[in-house]
């Protein structure tokens, strides 16, 4: 089965086709970084007005690259939400263009289902799953008894992490997107600063905005007292304090739930090199569990994964129609 997917969530216009969840015979993302460098994030008018220009050149450089027309495709899964709603409104109309002219299933898919089903690509996921998910956007423990079961047992209580990154990547003037950057210069330093230790309500929470604000605390207290601080080691802090806070909340839900056979990780921060560290450790705790993080290829935001997800739902039955419409909160349970 060949499946087109189109992803525009946020400030990627992505498009792909997959054949049977595990052949990539093409992936191409259209980036807006550069335009969104200057504004320190994304601006969501100017992200929407830059996929209205992408979306028709990437479906088409898709078909070209794989070498189909859309008398190959089977079906066109498109992410429906969550993510911006002008950007989401973009790929929606696209691909109801596409399976309205082309006589196509339209297949509607849950943006943060992808990111998990990202891992569909490499490896057969084995369920009962734990997902984590960590983006942007999202900071989420989604617990899978099956295939089509999604249940969240923790989430942020309020910023995602990858928030966090890009806004403590602000206070420290490395520029968006914060995650890479902060990332690399920790590698240069230690995690010798002591950052207030979030606290959370639900037991498999997260919280990250008193991180955050306790950075820019210290880094306002060292300036105002006269007192020079390490960047790299800041950075450590940050990141160590942070990722702490994902994976001590990862090792209660594995401790609680001996059942769970996989643990795999989506979204945009699964590309970082200490979180990738973090999970070889619990590999080695939790050896009765497979442990699976997406090649970085398909960590960010991209249509390869939609494509994925798509076909799964296409298999058990759910459809879209003319009347198919982007929903910016929509909820994965």
């Amino acid at each position: 089965m060949i499946v087109l997917g189109i992803e525009s969530s946020c400030d990627e216009t992505a498009v792909a086709l997959v054949r049977d969840k595990k052949e990539v015979l093409s992936s191409i993302v259209a980036t807006q970084i550069d335009v969104h460098k200057e504004f320190g994030g994304v601006v969501p008018e100017v992200a929407s007005r830059i996929h209205v220009e992408n979306i028709s050149i990437c479906i088409e450089k898709a078909l070209k690259e794989a070498n189909l027309t859309m008398e190959d495709v089977d079906a066109v899964a498109v992410t429906r939400g969550p993510g911006l709603i002008g950007c989401l409104h973009v790929g929606v109309q696209a691909a109801k263009t596409l399976a309205f002219a082309y006589h196509k299933p339209l297949v509607p898919v849950h943006h943060l289902a992808g990111h998990i089903y990202a891992n569909e690509l490499v490896v057969d996921l084995k369920f009962p799953v734990l997902a984590l998910i960590v983006s942007g956007g999202n900071s989420e423990l989604v617990y899978m008894k099956d295939e089509h079961s999604f249940e969240i047992l923790g989430e942020t209580q309020d910023d995602a992490i990858g928030e966090a990154y890009d806004k403590v990547a602000r206070v420290l003037g490395l520029g968006y997107p914060g995650g890479p950057k902060i990332d690399k210069l920790a590698r240069e330093g230690e995690p010798v600063y002591k950052l207030p230790q979030p606290k959370t309500e639900g037991k498999y929470d997260f919280s990250f905005s008193g991180l955050k604000s306790g950075v820019l605390q210290f880094v306002k207290r060292r300036e105002r007292n006269g007192e020079p601080f390490s960047m790299a080691d800041l950075a450590a802090s940050f990141q160590e304090t942070a990722l702490n806070e994902i994976f001590s909340r990862v090792r209660l839900v594995l401790e609680d739930h001996p059942e769970i056979r996989h643990f795999v990780v989506g979204g945009g921060v699964s590309a970082n090199s200490r979180l990738r560290e973090k999970v070889d450790a619990l590999r080695n705790e939790f050896t009765d569990v497979e442990f699976t993080v997406p090649p970085m290829y398909c960590c960010t935001d991209n249509a390869s994964m939609i494509a994925v997800a798509g076909q799964i739902a296409y298999e058990a039955g759910r459809r879209g129609d003319a009347s198919l419409t982007a929903d910016s909160s929509w909820e994965i349970e």
